[in-house]
């Protein structure tokens, strides 16, 4: 009895080892960015792709004077180029922007305290052509952005949440800038039912965008998420969807809604 005891004690050790490394390796290639992303991610004729201080930053070869430039906080363990499509077509547009990467990726703690925040301000701070700020982020970034507004009120004209259950401990009730939030039916982390739970946190004007069918990964592009739902959306269509709302978003930033400071010194 004790050696058939010994060897399903062995046995249920080497599934749960096994089952680690299987998840392990799933999150490894699924949080990293596909093709679109990548090549995204690469100067052209149109847009200039800087990486480097913590962030990606594209920049349109043709500036708009005094633009309106979104900057965006990766989601949690998610490649930043996942989000390269989304900045690269607002540049392409005119718009700077720039994609700001957690420290290590938000794993343990990294997207937690001061220090993310801080890569914001120093992003913002590259670009002091640009003086009205859309903050945005996917997932944890959704958190970290409505953090940023919460301690920089004068530095954002607008507050974009893609995907995410944020904000969920900090009241935003009371803002008066424009506020877009996108949402999706099948979306397995931020689901609509925790969603829900945190409306009151976001002032009555917000733009709420919801997506039929649309999930958590596809906001991104990257793989399937552990513990998303699949989507019925098709993952062009999604993209297409959120570019347009950032587009809106953008277009009706004018540098008029913007504070005088709302770039850091």
């Amino acid at each position: 009895m004790a050696g058939l005891l010994r060897r399903i004690k062995r046995l249920w050790i080497a599934l749960g080892v096994a089952a680690t490394v299987v998840f392990t390796a799933w999150c490894l290639l699924a949080y990293r960015a596909n093709a679109d992303g990548i090549r995204a991610s690469m100067s052209d004729d149109r847009v200039d792709v800087v990486h480097g201080d913590h962030r990606w930053t594209f920049r349109p070869r043709s500036m708009r004077p005094q633009a309106t430039g979104l900057l965006l906080f990766s989601g949690a363990l998610v490649d930043p180029r996942a989000y390269a499509r989304l900045a690269r077509d607002a540049a392409a547009a005119g718009h700077p922007a720039v994609v700001v990467e957690l420290p290590r990726r938000g794993a343990l703690g990294g997207a937690e305290g001061s220090p993310v925040l801080q890569r914001g301000r120093d992003a913002m701070a590259a670009l002091p052509e640009v003086r009205c700020w859309v903050i945005g982020g996917h997932s944890r970034g959704g958190e970290v952005a409505s953090r940023y507004v919460l301690a920089y009120p004068d530095a954002v004209a607008a507050l974009l949440l893609i995907g995410t259950s944020h904000p969920r401990d900090v009241d935003l009730s009371a803002l008066t800038i424009p506020v877009a939030k996108l949402t999706g039916d099948r979306d397995g982390l931020a689901t609509p039912e925790r969603v829900a739970r945190n409306r009151r946190l976001l002032p009555s004007t917000t733009r709420w965008v919801d997506l039929p069918g649309a999930n958590h990964s596809q906001f991104g592009d990257y793989g399937f998420q552990p513990g998303d739902r699949f989507a019925r959306l098709p993952r062009e269509r999604q993209h297409r969807r959120l570019t347009e709302e950032v587009r809106r978003l953008l277009a009706a930033t004018t540098l008029s809604a913007c504070h005088p400071s709302s770039t850091p010194p």
